[in-house]
């Protein structure tokens, strides 16, 4: 009798065991997706601003058509192709849609036109329209996560990042106000 429980203790260790491993490593999985997908919208970001200096940089006869190509993804020098944007397995993305919580359909992405660039303009882009959603929602109190939603960017920790630097250097210049911990309100 005696081998037997002892079979059936060495079993209930190994179990308890795995399960331990099984927890750690659900926790791990979930961690990494996390990261992935920071990484891929921060590739993404990093592509976009590449091809906007490379269409920038081009010779002038050649910097309206290398702007167009750029504008509607026909400009294939300034961006990777996706063997050499993402190295990883072609599931990354669809790994990168889980992390992010979409299920794997894709959510139209939002963009308001560019104004042009005139010498008058102090502002860059990003602040313009978080200055334009200020005056929009008046005296209320507002997140960056809420600023993120409401110009239609995307809701990862990189862009709220971003929008989270301009409204502190929104406020650095009081043009806005920190009413609480992440609370911003218009001047």
């Amino acid at each position: 009798m005696v081998p037997a429980t002892r079979a059936a203790h060495k079993i209930e260790v190994t179990t308890e065991s795995l399960q331990e491993d099984l927890s750690r490593l659900q926790l791990q999985k979930q961690a990494l997706e996390r990261e992935l997908a920071a990484v891929v919208a921060h590739l993404d970001t990093v592509q976009r601003a590449l091809g906007a200096l490379e269409a920038m940089m081009a010779p002038p006869t050649e910097g309206k058509a290398a702007a167009d190509a750029v504008d509607t993804g026909r400009h294939r020098a300034a961006r990777p192709t996706k063997a050499e944007a993402d190295p990883l397995p072609a599931a990354s993305a669809a790994v990168a849609r889980v992390a992010q919580g979409t299920g794997g359909e894709k959510e139209p992405v939002r963009r308001t036109p560019r104004p042009k660039v005139t010498p008058e303009r102090t502002y860059g882009w990003l602040t313009e329209q978080i200055l334009d959603y200020f005056a929009q929602v008046g005296d209320a109190d507002v997140r960056a996560r809420d600023v993120a939603v409401a110009l239609g960017r995307a809701t990862d920790s990189g862009s709220i990042n971003a929008i989270r630097s301009t409204l502190d250097r929104l406020v650095g210049a009081s043009r806005i106000r920190r009413t609480g911990r992440g609370l911003y309100r218009a001047s």
